[in-house]
């Protein structure tokens, strides 16, 4: 099998939000991604029909890395919480916009005068309006917007998130499937070996110690048959679990592990890590702490209350009506907002420094993760190029050797252990090199450029 570059489309329909445009986050799991037929498979995103993303597996089910996403994205509930909490928050968005709701005051009052006269009765109706001055409506409307934004920001960052689990444990279950076979051709090797020396015995070319090292070396295949096959099995549930799911239904997941990216400059992948979703949700955070200051310092400005109205003079009194007219403005002598406004100014300062942090923490991981990429891809280069042809070879001259009784049974199987060893530890490589390569994706949420050259065989 062989693991082609994935571009998995994180789609996110700000509409869905409250806002009108379609936010597209081009995720390159080129590690992870998917070859069918022999082409590399891209997830796409669609705008309009979402069902057209999935497509079910086949008859012989055999799961693709897009089906896995798409099921993820769908049936996940952390993720499904994230979305829940932006929907909120747009409804946030739009109370905060609303106006004050207008007051409506009757008063009712009976005067009766038992010396001077007969009772009077007062009615007033008045219509009371408070108007927010200084700009605040809007201010708490931007913040909230802002809100909103840095909670859709935190969604994509989570939904990225999930991609990137899935395109890791997709790759476990594709280094499990090869893990398997590897374990199941050394167990065929190690069962040859031992019809050779079980043979040689019977011929009397050589000791019955060697039939029993060879046993030996069978059963330790068995064992490790046995173990890859288990691994495999718990793979399988880790990943049907990301879309909740405790029991796969597939029967093979599809995708290459030898496939490779062209690494560029660590200085250009850097200027990548403004569009990673948590270097954007600290932006906005930042922009909403400052929205909030503009906020408070609007409130500093008293607001003002009109009420108009009438008032009617009834009963025994003429039934005269009066206009009325009412304003009403505080005093800032000693609440200037001053405690609230040194708050969000600290609040300002601290967003500036959780900016930089972030900032500094997405560096960190990429470089630690380009380095380590580096370092996976010499390692897979040697391994390839020198000690595995080196170990086939061996093995290949050994086991001749041993037929012909030119070499001991000791040699053959210290040529054998010794390819291997050498081929787990190319398969490891290559799925460390797939996941580091998933890192950087997730970090710079952008996709490598593949290679062009085939790995030599």
């Amino acid at each position: 099998m062989k693991l082609n570059g994935l571009l998995a489309g994180l789609i996110f329909h700000r509409h869905s939000f409250g806002l009108s445009a379609l936010l597209v986050f081009s995720l390159g799991f080129a590690a992870v991604s998917i070859a069918e037929n022999g082409a590399p498979v891209a997830f796409e995103p669609n705008d309009e029909k979402t069902s057209d993303a999935y497509q079910p597996p086949t008859e012989e089910k055999k799961l693709t890395l897009r089906n896995a996403v798409q099921l993820a994205l769908e049936h996940n509930p952390e993720l499904a919480a994230f979305a829940k909490e932006a929907l909120a928050l747009q409804g946030l968005t739009l109370q905060a916009g609303l106006l004050p709701n207008p007051v409506i005051q009757y008063d009712g009052e009976d005067v009766s005068s038992r010396s001077h006269g007969p009772a009077a009765r007062f009615d007033s109706l008045r219509i009371i309006q408070l108007f927010e001055t200084g700009g605040k409506r809007s201010a708490r409307t931007r913040a909230a917007l802002l809100g909103q934004e840095s909670a859709e920001q935190d969604y994509a960052a989570r939904r990225l998130d999930l991609i990137a689990r899935v395109a890791n444990v997709y790759l476990d279950v594709l280094a499990g499937q090869e893990r398997s076979k590897l374990a199941l051709a050394s167990q065929e090797l190690a069962q040859k070996v031992a019809d050779t020396a079980s043979k040689r015995v019977i011929a009397g070319k050589a000791p019955p110690i060697e039939e029993t090292r060879a046993q030996v070396a069978l059963a330790t295949a068995n064992i490790e048959v046995e173990q890859a096959q288990r691994n495999l099995i718990s793979f399988r549930r880790q990943l049907t679990l990301l879309w909740g799911d405790p029991a796969p239904t597939f029967t093979s997941a599809l995708g290459e592990l030898e496939t490779f990216v062209v690494i560029p400059e660590l200085n250009a992948l850097e200027a990548r890590l403004r569009q990673n979703p948590l270097a954007l949700r600290s932006l906005k955070n930042l922009e909403q702490q400052r929205a909030l200051h503009t906020l408070e310092k609007a409130r500093r400005i008293p607001d003002v209350t009109l009420n108009v109205g009438i008032r009617r003079y009834g009963w025994d009194i003429s039934n005269d009506t009066t206009a009325l007219v009412g304003l009403s403005i505080p005093l800032p002598l000693f609440d200037r907002n001053q405690g609230n406004l040194m708050a969000a100014q600290q609040r300002v300062n601290r967003a500036v420094d959780d900016q930089a942090a972030m900032e500094l923490q997405l560096r960190t991981l990429l470089t630690q993760a380009y380095e380590s990429l580096i370092a996976a891809d010499t390692q897979i280069s040697m391994l390839r190029d020198e000690i595995l042809p080196g170990a086939r070879e061996t093995f290949r001259m050994a086991n001749r050797g041993y037929e012909l009784g030119r070499f001991g049974f000791l040699e053959l199987l210290d040529a054998q252990r010794t390819l291997f060893q050498n081929q787990t530890l190319y398969l490891q490589a290559l799925s460390n090199y797939q996941r580091l390569i998933n890192e950087v994706e997730r970090l710079t949420a952008a996709p490598m450029e593949p290679a062009n050259q085939k790995p030599q065989k």
